[in-house]
Order: C-alpha cells, then structure tokens, then sequence
C-alpha cells in the first residue's frame, strides 16, 4: 500500500516539480551563456542534436512493433512539418529570452493552454456548446490569459525588488532603441514561441492518431529539426568558429539544454499517462515563480510590478481553462458510466492540456 502511494502520488509530483526547476535552470543558464557572447543558434542546432542523441537508445529499449501501420510518406511530411515549427519555436523562444528575462518566458508559456484552445476549435478538435457554463468559462479563462500575458508583455512598471547586475551586456541584440522596446519584442517572439507551441500540439494530435508509436515520433521529430536547424543556424550565424565548443558555461548551456529537453518529454510522457493531462498542466504557473526566484538570484533580474500583476491574472485564466477542462472530462466520463475523469488513453480528442518545449514535444 505504501509503495503504492508513492508511486501514484508522492513520484509524479517530486518529477513534475524536478521537470519544471529543469526547463527553468534550462532558460537560466541559456540566459548566462548569450551574456558570455553564445548565439542563439548554435545553442538551438547543437540543443537538437544533443536531444537526438540522447533519444536514440530510448528508440530501443522502448520499442513498439505491434499493432501500428505502414509508415507511409505522408506520414514523413507530417514529422517534417513539426520539425519545421519545432525549430522556428525554439528561435522564437530563445531570442525571446535574450530579449527580455527568463521570468517573462515562463509567465507567456501559460498562454499554450489558451492558444491551443483556439486553435482545436478552428480545426473542430473541440467542440462548444455555447449556453454551457464549461465552455463559457473556457472562452473567458482564453480571454483572461491573453489579456494577462498583454500587460506582461507590454507594461513592466516599476521595480519591486532589484539587484544591481554587473554582467556585461547583450552581445546578439539588433540596435534597438530602449530596454523597454527590448521587452516588447522579446514578449512579442515568447508569445509567437507558444502559438507556434500549439500549433504543434494540433499537428502532433493528427500524427499520433497515424502512428502512435511515442517514442519513434519523438526521435524522428528531433532528427528532422536537426537536420532543418543544420544549414539554417549556419547561413544565419555566419562566424563558423562559433559553433566550435570549448568547456565553458556555452557547453553547459547546450548538454544542460539537450539532456533535460529530451528527458523531460520522457517525464511528461510518463505523467500523462499515469495521472492524466490535467495533472500534468496543473505544474506550469509553477514555473513562473521558479524562474523569478532563480532570475532574481541568479542573474539579478528585477521583479516589476505589473509584470507580476499580469502574471496573476495570466494565471487565473489559466485555471479557470483547467477547471473547465477537468469538469468536461468528468462530466464525459459520468456520462459512459465511469464517474471519474478518463485517462489519456480514453480521452485524445484534444491535446490541450498537453505540456511543451515538451516543449517542445
């Protein structure tokens, strides 16, 4: 009974947190590592590559051979496209970072609930009942978000906490005028980072459905994203000797950021399966007060006042999308006669709540 426990409750909760502290430290050290001059593009190829490697024995010791389908080409073009959106994701997000804080990533990476809503909606994944209180509280807790993640994004106010930092500045930035239109910018790339997140989760949904062998579709997913990331990050960077790595703080960023990515899909995988989406997505406002903590102590990033008031109402909004999700599962399984909320193995209408940058994934 008691390993029982601890199985169903005490080790998805400690690795849920682990994998947000994980995808936090990740923006962290990214963060240190463009002050000490990395451009963003080695980080993100070699990031590719690293969670490729990393993968590849997963594709083995995790195999699933039975009951799948030709693989077909159409089903090459799908993974491509999703290579395709994961990388231009991971630039957006990264120079999004740079732009603005990792604190800023972590509060508009709970607009993917919100984006991806919107989106199962126009391609008639989810279906509304407009005079339903489930659906009306999904469409305001939409609105509620976006609107929280507007004011992060384009109001800072003042400091409430700052630390003087003596890092020296940006070298990748282009020559923008103020660090206020730095931050818009940056929340600017962050939010087109998790539209693009959702729009991954909607392809995802459509190649799952063709082939549901996790675990392969997550290594080719990676494999193509590399393969696109190659010759894109090398026209792009320009400077070939910046992609050679030595043993610094730039190649703790990239095995920091290919080891925990790819791990970290792993873990969620895990979690949806044994607890549910909802479970799973309960974890990400977490990330925003992980991110300010570390950024605060770590980097000497200010808190601001309406960057924490957009936050708040960021976060109700996300909720109020959660509950309403969760009482939809569970009205559904009432409904077939189950009386508690359906497993994803039952429910893949939608992956709304499924995590990212699994992110990612």
């Amino acid at each position: 009974m008691a390993m029982s426990y601890w199985y169903k409750n005490v080790l998805p909760f400690s690795a849920m947190v682990a994998v947000e502290c994980s995808n936090v430290g990740i923006y962290i050290v990214f963060k240190a590592a463009t002050l000490k001059g990395l451009s963003y593009y080695v980080f993100v190829f070699y990031s590719f590559a690293i969670a490729n490697l990393v993968l590849l024995p997963l594709v083995f010791i995790f195999p699933r051979t039975t009951g799948l389908p030709t693989f077909k080409l159409s089903l090459l073009y799908r993974i491509f496209l999703l290579g395709l959106i994961g990388f231009v994701d991971q630039l957006c997000g990264y120079i999004g970072i740079e732009y603005s804080s990792s604190t800023l990533a972590s509060t508009v990476s709970n607009l993917t609930p919100a984006f991806t809503f919107i989106l199962a909606v126009i391609f008639r994944m989810e279906v509304l009942a407009m005079r339903s209180s489930i659906t009306q509280t999904k469409i305001m807790g939409t609105i509620v978000s976006i609107s929280g993640a507007l004011i992060v994004v384009f109001y800072k106010g003042p400091a409430i906490i700052s630390v003087a930092s003596q890092a020296p500045p940006l070298t990748h930035h282009l020559p923008l005028g103020s660090s206020q239109t730095k931050w818009v910018i940056g929340g600017l790339l962050l939010a087109t980072d998790y539209l693009l997140t959702s729009m991954w989760y909607i392809v995802q949904a459509q190649v799952m459905k063709i082939y549901p062998a996790e675990f392969t579709l997550v290594f080719l997913y990676f494999l193509f994203a590399t393969i696109i990331s190659a010759p894109v990050c090398l026209i792009a960077e320009g400077n070939l000797s910046a992609f050679r790595l030595r043993p610094n703080i730039a190649l703790a960023a990239i095995v920091d950021s290919g080891t925990g990515f790819s791990l970290g899909v792993v873990v969620h995988t895990w979690g949806l399966h044994l607890k549910g989406p909802v479970y799973v997505s309960i974890f990400k406002p977490l990330s925003i007060t992980i991110a300010a903590a570390m950024s605060f102590i770590f980097l000497g990033d200010a808190l601001y006042l309406w960057s924490i008031i957009g936050a708040i109402i960021l976060s109700v909004g996300f909720y109020a999308v959660i509950w309403a999700k969760a009482n939809e599962d569970l009205n559904i399984g009432e409904d077939n006669g189950v009386g508690c909320l359906k497993s994803p193995s039952i429910t893949q209408k939608t992956p709304l709540l499924q995590s990212h940058k699994a992110q990612e994934v």
